[in-house]
């Protein structure tokens, strides 16, 4: 998916709207640029063309500059962010640099579908001066592993105000849209089919992080059935995993195929070669694959902010019949005038022509279907 663009100016229709449900309360003429008090403060805030959901914040910077020839008021900065109604409470974050140097978070409120918030303090410009202000600016969806399924968004509108006192009219506006996508994970190489309780299928998973943030506590799973056996390659090695299992999905093997909490820095993949394999019992039926990537997820396997592919299935064939052991060659009844014949010329004697019987074979059907709950960002399938 090419989200990897260049911001755009955000349409002006709707922003009024939303600094009234944000409780910014001002009048529509506040917004203009138009009057002689207007021209004398600028301000840039080009905010990051892109963020991942989930992921870590990314840093930018807001310039103020006074444009006029006294010193301002006190100002302060005000900030909008609406992701059109598909994110949770928990979703936004935005921080800044203080004078320490350490990160704070600016306070936001959140009235559905934006959070609101202003930079703590305020400040005046001498004619000439700028201030710039370091900000960084996320959509964790929840904490650190805690994350929320609940919800997403494709892009964040950010309106960033100026205004000369807490309560007074905007002296300057900046918009831009910031474009959201997520990490993805995908499946390759399954085969149509493979035999039961044979050596399996050798399969590459794979992780995509096509965004601006990193990713931190990240846990790659993939969800079968309970007769599956998974295996995955380390230091040229194959090595065997140990399956867990989550109440809320009966039946379902969960792999972690990565290990728990990884990280993955922007615009980077992850790459890992499996070995897939079923037991014997399981021939005679379809099964289901899922390669997910949770972000944030707490003590049960299932959990934080998910991210799933589509489903791939495949058919799980039973084992060839093997043949019986042939029956023991009846011994002939020598006649008087064969009594004196050698034992090695009797030993020839009989039928080698049995025909052996073929075993039967049981197969076991898999009950039910794989089931994970999909959020609206679980839906976005990729592949």
């Amino acid at each position: 998916m090419a989200r990897r663009t260049a911001r755009r100016t955000a349409a002006a229709g709707g922003i009024g709207l939303l600094l009234a449900v944000a409780g910014f309360g001002l009048a529509p003429a506040a917004l203009a640029d138009d009057g002689p008090q207007q021209d004398l403060v600028a301000l840039s805030a080009p905010a990051p063309a892109e963020l991942g959901l989930a992921g870590q914040p990314v840093e930018y910077t807001d310039t103020v500059t006074n444009t006029g020839t006294t010193t301002t008021d006190p100002l302060v900065l005000r900030f909008l962010l609406d992701g059109g109604g598909g994110l949770p409470e928990n979703a936004a974050s935005l921080e800044y640099r203080a004078d320490d140097g350490t990160w704070q978070p600016v306070p936001l409120d959140f009235h559905s579908p934006a959070f609101s918030g202003e930079l703590p303090g305020s400040f005046t410009l001498a004619p000439g001066a700028t201030r710039t202000v370091r900000l960084r600016i996320g959509l964790p969806m929840g904490t650190p592993h805690n994350g929320d399924s609940n919800g997403g968004t494709q892009s964040l509108k950010v309106h960033t105000t100026v205004s000369r006192t807490a309560a007074g009219a905007a002296a300057a506006t900046d918009d831009h849209v910031i474009m959201v996508d997520a990490l993805s994970s995908a499946l390759s190489g399954v085969p149509a089919s493979v035999t039961a309780g044979g050596p399996g299928a050798v399969l590459t998973t794979k992780v995509t992080d096509p965004t601006a943030s990193g990713y931190e506590n990240i846990t790659h799973v993939l969800l079968t059935d309970t007769h599956a056996t998974v295996e995955v390659q380390r230091a040229g090695r194959w090595t065997a995993l140990t399956p867990k299992t989550d109440s809320a999905e009966p039946g379902t093997s969960i792999w972690e195929l990565d290990g728990k909490d990884f990280t993955l820095p922007p615009h980077t993949a992850k790459v890992a070669q499996i070995r897939l394999s079923y037991d014997a019992a399981a021939g005679g039926h379809r099964a289901e694959l899922t390669d997910c990537v949770l972000v944030n997820a707490g003590a049960k396997p299932l959990s934080g902010t998910t991210f799933c592919a589509q489903r791939t299935t495949l058919d799980v064939k039973a084992a060839p019949a093997k043949a019986s052991s042939p029956a023991p060659t009846p011994t002939a009844t020598a006649s008087p005038a064969a009594a004196s014949a050698p034992s090695a010329q009797l030993a020839e004697t009989g039928s080698n022509d049995n025909t052996p019987m073929a075993l039967g074979a049981g197969a076991l059907v898999l009950a039910g279907a794989l089931t994970v709950a999909a959020a609206t960002h679980r839906r976005r399938t990729h592949h």
